[in-house]
């Protein structure tokens, strides 16, 4: 019977095995572009002239890491990309010129192999590093991660008053992804992100990686830049075979089972609304596929909103004020200790064809149309991954809110007075005990990774909380 059993995980490593084979001899249909760099950083953040690193992370030192950026130029194609199946190219030979922002450890012995290549988000109207900024940028660098973010998009680079171009004129004038201005509709962005892995993964002159044993990369990107990349996965991949792995954030559909390269969404309660009311789907878990979703969590919550707002600030960006929306903005139940370790085992899946844990969904409920999430006597989801944030709750968090703008994706917290504290836990005792086993439940499961999950415990001890 032991035999028996090992027979599956023999035969999915040997498939993840002969899949890399294939995808190493495609890798060289991709062309090699031209980096320039590192680009200088010649005044300090937040100079008017903005001749610095747009959204540049003055952290990185403390980890010794280092935060470097590069141009990339050279001619991309354009590509009919079909729901589920492989694209066609439709164009070649269009011009090209855009950034990689390089973050890596100062010495590449600390290196752990894995690249992480991130698609920029711009649905704001500028660059926007989601998975770095939100919460994952210590764990990146704690674990020996380089991290590197592409401006593949327009709107990052062209857009009036805060994409590159008018941010830094000086710095950035002459980045160009729409072919001179005529192709204007992201046509080039899927080439430029298979060209920025080449040149990541395999350079041919400049490489922004000097010294690192690069042993695969994963391809990531956050809400907007989880559907470019789900579109990426079942057109381009196919084409181009450069990728070891998805890693999907707060976004993403539906993709092909047939390729044998492992996706992982991570989804907010946002996004569990969002298909509950019928405006997305939700696809089941597969050898290839798994989703988590974490209950109370936010889209865009306040791990996210405190990085954009003190990057904005310093960098001269508008940004959606506090206070606008329906409720409080801002869920404060920490998605980025999933997300974190997510990253961690979509590359131990890589490795050795090892799927993450399977995970519940978010439960919901339909009395009357339409269907929601399900909730106890206190408003917080059931089901889900349930963080110690949410299961020894302190304060209401939730994936929804209203309001102008942006508000729909910021959640809300809303902390909770202290009769209500006083009734869950009338001891400290109390509050701590349910932190410490919700904490071990998910580090059992594998939701969480241990130094989380110290995080979490230190802070419960620390706390006010049944005093």
């Amino acid at each position: 019977m032991k035999n028996m059993k090992r027979i599956p995980a023999l035969t999915c490593s040997a498939i993840f095995a002969v899949a890399a084979l294939c995808l190493g001899a495609a890798r060289a249909d991709v062309p090699n572009p031209t980096l320039t760099g590192p680009i200088a950083q010649n005044v300090p953040p937040g100079d008017p002239s903005h001749d610095y690193i747009f959204f540049t992370d003055q952290s990185v030192g403390d980890f010794s890491y280092v935060e470097e950026e590069f141009f990339i130029e050279g001619t991309a194609n354009t590509y009919a990309t079909p729901p589920l199946a492989t694209g066609t190219v439709t164009s070649s030979g269009n011009p090209y010129k855009t950034r990689l922002v390089v973050r890596r450890p100062t010495n590449s012995q600390r290196f752990n192999g894995t690249v992480i290549l991130e698609w920029q988000n711009v649905t704001a109207g500028y660059d926007i590093d989601a998975s770095w900024i939100g919460g994952n940028a210590k764990h990146f660098m704690r674990e020996g991660y380089a991290w590197v973010g592409v401006s593949a998009q327009r709107v990052g680079v062209h857009q009036a008053g805060t994409g590159l171009r008018a941010w830094s004129p000086v710095r950035y004038g002459s980045l160009d992804v729409t072919a001179g201005g005529t192709l204007v509709s992201d046509q080039l962005s899927y080439d430029i992100f298979s060209q920025a892995a080449q040149a990541v993964m395999h350079p041919v002159g400049v490489d922004p990686l000097p010294g690192f044993d690069r042993k695969r990369i994963l391809a990531s990107g956050a809400s907007q830049s989880a559907s470019r990349l789900t579109i990426y996965y079942n057109s381009i991949e196919p084409l181009t075979g450069i990728f070891d792995g998805y890693l999907l954030l707060v976004g993403g559909s539906t993709v092909r089972g047939d390729l044998g390269i492992p996706v992982f969404k991570v989804q907010s309660e946002t996004e569990a609304s969002f298909a509950a009311a019928g405006l997305t789907t939700l696809q089941a878990d597969s050898d290839i596929h798994r989703l988590w979703q974490v209950a109370g969590s936010a889209h865009a919550d306040r791990a996210f909103l405190n990085g954009v707002v003190a990057n904005a600030s310093r960098d001269a960006i508008p940004t959606t004020p506090p206070g606008l929306c329906n409720a409080p903005e801002g869920s404060e139940v920490r998605l980025y200790h999933v997300a974190s370790r997510a990253h961690d085992l979509l590359v131990r899946w890589v490795k050795t064809g090892t799927p993450p844990p399977t995970a519940p969904r978010i439960r919901t409920v339909s009395p009357t149309p339409p269907t929601t999430i399900a909730r106890d006597a206190l408003g917080l989801a059931l089901g889900g991954i349930q963080h110690p944030d949410i299961a020894a709750p302190t304060a209401l968090n939730t994936g929804q809110n209203g309001g102008p703008a942006f508000c729909v994706l910021f959640g809300s917290h809303v902390p909770f007075d202290e009769a209500t504290l006083e009734e869950l836990y009338p001891r400290r005792n109390d509050y701590v005990t349910e932190v410490l086993f919700s904490t071990l439940d998910n580090l059992v499961r594998g939701y969480i990774g241990i130094r989380d999950a110290v995080v979490v415990v230190t802070e419960a001890l620390q706390s006010d909380v049944g005093k």
